[in-house]
């Protein structure tokens, strides 16, 4: 065979195989990261709605408001001044790692 050095025989073979491996890792961490920015997302909009439902002086729908938005999430509710503050977390997976994700949202107490 003309051109062809012996001692690169399987080189890329064994490239393959230690890149396939790496692009996985990459695209799971891909998928995670994208899960928990929708995760965050649904979460400060469940703390809004609860604020304003807070502000409104009906603590006790604001307090499932979050949960219901997001399953396992917790959230508290306290008062800053004029404003009624709601907080809201919970834990998300990406792979192996367990990620805090959180919002907050305040309304204007009795406002509309």
């Amino acid at each position: 065979m003309i051109g062809t050095d012996t001692r690169d025989r399987g080189s890329v073979s064994a490239e393959f195989a230690v890149a396939v491996p790496a692009v996985a890792v990459l695209i799971a961490l891909a998928v995670g990261a994208l899960g928990a920015g929708s995760v965050q997302v649904r979460l400060q909009d469940a703390a809004a709605d609860a604020a304003r439902l807070a502000a409104r002086g009906e603590q006790s729908r604001a307090a499932g408001v979050v949960g219901a938005a997001v399953a396992g999430a917790h959230s508290a509710i306290g008062a800053r001044g004029d404003l009624v503050c709601v907080t809201a977390g919970t834990e998300v997976r990406i792979a192996v790692f367990t990620v805090p994700v959180w919002a907050e949202s305040c309304a204007l107490e009795g406002g509309l």
